[in-house]
C-alpha cells in the first residue's frame, strides 16, 4: 500500500519536475543568449535529467512490478503505448540538445564560452518536448481509468 503510493508520487512529482525544467531551459534558450542564460539553461537541464530519472525508474517499477495493475494490463492497453510512443519521441528529441548541453558543461568549466548558434534550435525542441509530456499526461490519466484496456 505505502509502496504503492510512494511510487504514484514519484510518477507525479517527475511530471511537475520535468515539465517545469524543460520550460524553463526551453525560456533560457530563446532571446539574446549570454553566460548567464546558458547557466540557467544547464541547471534546468540537471533537474530535467533527474525527472527522466524519476519517471523511468518509478514507472519501470509500476510497470514490471505489478504494483497497481497488472504487467498485463498496461501491455494490452493501447493508451499505454501511446504513452510510451510519446516518451520515445522526447527521448529522440532529446539526444542532440543531451550533446549540445554536455559540451557546453564542459566548455565553461574550462573557461570557454560555449558556442550558443544552436540555443534557439534547443528552445524549441523543448517546448515541443514540454508539449509531449502534457500528451503523456493525457494518456496517462485515460489508462488510470480504463479506457482502451482490453
Amino acid at each position: 500500500m505505502i509502496l504503492r503510493w510512494v511510487l504514484a508520487a514519484m510518477h507525479l512529482l517527475a511530471l511537475g519536475i520535468g515539465l517545469g525544467a524543460v520550460y524553463v531551459r526551453a525560456k533560457a534558450l530563446s532571446g539574446r543568449i549570454d553566460t548567464d542564460k546558458v547557466r540557467a539553461a544547464l541547471a534546468a537541464d540537471a533537474w530535467w535529467a533527474l525527472a527522466a530519472i524519476l519517471w523511468v525508474g518509478s514507472g519501470l517499477w509500476r510497470l514490471f512490478g505489478s504494483i497497481e495493475k497488472d504487467t498485463a494490463y498496461y501491455m494490452g492497453n493501447h493508451v499505454f503505448w501511446t504513452k510510451m510512443v510519446l516518451f520515445v519521441g522526447i527521448l529522440l528529441m532529446e539526444i542532440r540538445p543531451m550533446m549540445t548541453l554536455a559540451r557546453w558543461r564542459r566548455e565553461l568549466a574550462r573557461g570557454i564560452p560555449p558556442n550558443t548558434s544552436n540555443a534557439h534550435r534547443i528552445s524549441r525542441l523543448s517546448y515541443a518536448q514540454a508539449v509531449l509530456v502534457v500528451l503523456m499526461v493525457l494518456a496517462a490519466t485515460a489508462m488510470a481509468r480504463g479506457l482502451a484496456a482490453r
